[in-house]
């Protein structure tokens, strides 16, 4: 007897559930088991994809104990602490003990009243590989040889402790070394040290991600600087690159990935960062390490991120160049059901892969947790 949980996404859309075709269609189920392969989930604006989502992640919350991280650009995953009034009872009180943490980026709606989140998104500048710091001050290691050089033995100075921001500071502009009053320029002119960002002692995502909670959520959307958002998956996404070797199983969602793994990267972070989830890509799974790309179009993944997913989650999608690209790479998904993508309607999903028993499109359940984001409504 199979003893596997599935995880109940919808209904099937094309197999009624009687004989006479007029009864309740039948149920969809996805195996949580094969999640330990990277996904790639698509569909053009309005098709309900972050929805849809997040009926997904509810699932593998209640059916199984596979810890979630969300790299939340937008903030629709902010209220899954949550559960919608009209919840099934039995998924809500299940939802409701889950170790969920969320943590939050930019001001509080209330800041005014003094109130701020809970928790904070925060990293730790001091933590970060040497590349990866490089990356943040656009630091070259031959043409900026000395303030790189710098930097590497700040490195080995804090390398037992985390700086605070004054103690930091002090190092730089107290020191004779010209190399490291340079390196404080340029973090100034940069604004680097302001950022909101920095734990700086404080309670970091790396810490709070290291516990393995059953999800953890990272705002990214809040932020001052448009840097920020991608130094702080970078940090994150580093720091688990970098502690692989404890083979700690977690799913790793990207939303909206081609803002972190752009099929150009163009400045020094978003290299670095396209860079890291490549190599998670390839190299993650045997760590423990397994991802859920999701974005509007194919060609805006970079394409060695792409072309390790083995599972296909695709939503209703009209460019005709956009199908024939998911057909390239996704050959496991049947061409006719990749064709009726542009007649699909908001909510459902065509899924193929390891992940589902055959191709199927499914209708998608309704979800149990609050969306954090909208469409805004046109005035009237």
């Amino acid at each position: 007897m199979d003893t596997t949980p599935h995880l109940p996404v919808g209904t099937l859309v094309d197999e009624p559930g009687d004989a006479s075709g007029d009864g309740p269609r039948a149920p969809a189920v996805l195996d949580p088991t094969r999640f330990n392969r990277h996904t790639f989930w698509c569909g053009q604006s309005g098709s309900g994809k972050t929805y849809a989502l997040g009926v997904v992640l509810e699932q593998l919350l209640v059916q199984t104990r596979l810890p979630i991280l969300v790299l939340d650009p937008n903030g629709d995953f902010v209220r899954l602490t949550e559960v919608r009034e009209d919840a099934d009872p039995r998924i809500a009180e299940v939802l409701a003990g889950q170790d969920i943490r969320v943590l939050r980026s930019g001001p509080h709606p209330d800041a005014a009243q003094g109130v701020d989140w809970p928790e904070r998104l925060h990293v730790r500048f001091a933590a970060m590989d040497i590349r990866m710091k490089a990356a943040v001050l656009r630091l070259d290691p031959m043409r900026d040889a000395e303030e790189y050089n710098e930097l590497l033995h700040l490195a080995d100075a804090f390398a037992t402790q985390t700086p605070g921001r004054e103690s930091f500071y002090a190092t730089l502009h107290d020191s004779d070394s010209h190399a490291r009053r340079q390196l404080l320029l340029r973090l100034q002119n940069l604004g680097v040290l302001e950022w909101e960002l920095w734990a700086w002692g404080a309670t970091s995502a790396e810490d709070i991600v290291d516990t393995r909670p059953r999800a953890t959520v990272l705002d990214l959307g809040g932020f001052a600087t448009q840097h920020e958002p991608k130094v702080a998956a970078l940090a994150v996404l580093d720091h688990l690159w970098a502690t692989r070797d404890r083979r700690q199983p977690l799913l790793v969602v990207i939303d909206e990935a081609h803002n972190l793994c752009p099929a150009e990267p163009f400045d020094p972070v978003e290299v670095a960062l396209t860079e890291r989830i490549v190599q998670i890509a390839a190299e993650g799974r045997k760590y423990g390490l397994w991802l859920l790309l999701s974005t509007q179009r194919p060609s805006k993944i970079h394409p060695n991120a792409l072309s390790q997913c083995d599972n296909l989650g695709l939503m209703k999608m009209s460019s005709p160049r956009d199908l024939a690209e998911l057909a390239d790479w996704f050959g496991f998904a049947p061409a006719e059901l990749l064709q009726r993508s542009p007649g699909f309607r908001q909510g459902q999903v065509l899924f193929a892969g390891g992940f589902v028993g055959q191709p199927a499109v499914v209708q998608m359940a309704r979800r149990q947790t609050p969306e954090g984001g909208s469409d805004v409504r046109v005035p009237l």
